[in-house]
């Protein structure tokens, strides 16, 4: 398991898999993508026990990638809505749900992603932000970003 320090990763996906990469965290996620916002909702959705629920909604607020509202005060009832940083996470939920799709489906795609306007399908590609070429993963070459940095142990 990664160590919360991050002593020796430096890497992003760690680090966001810190946040997100539990499996409990992606199908929360899952549901608020999919219009879900209450606790009992997600509550039923999940078949998950409220303690195990009420820690990763925390952890997500946490995060900034729900946001918590407050819709009744007496009692205190709370939505959780995603905020723009939750919402920056659509095209990896996406890839997650197609990729399964492909590979681990039985029967089927479960669920389609459609687009809103006309009713194509949504995909995520990897294309070239100079071009626009459309990649294959043997196209990207991973270079040193202006956050690498040589680890001494």
């Amino acid at each position: 398991m990664l160590q919360r320090t991050y002593a020796g990763q430096n890497c992003s996906i760690a680090r966001t898999l810190e946040l997100v990469g539990e499996r409990w965290s992606l199908l929360i996620l899952r549901d608020a993508f999919l219009g879900l916002r209450r606790f009992e909702q997600f509550q039923h959705s999940l078949g998950i026990a409220r303690n195990v629920l009420s820690d990763r909604l925390t952890r997500l607020v946490d995060a900034g990638i729900l946001d918590r509202v407050l819709y009744q005060e007496r009692p205190e009832r709370y939505d959780y809505r995603l905020t723009e940083t939750g919402r920056d996470l659509s095209t990896a939920v996406l890839a997650l749900m197609h990729w399964g799709d492909r590979h681990v489906a039985e029967n089927g795609p479960p669920r389609i992603a459609e687009h809103d306007g006309c009713g194509g399908l949504v995909e995520e590609r990897l294309v070239c932000s100079e071009c626009g070429a459309e990649l294959t993963p043997d196209d990207v070459h991973i270079r040193r970003g202006p956050g690498h940095r040589t680890l001494v142990h």
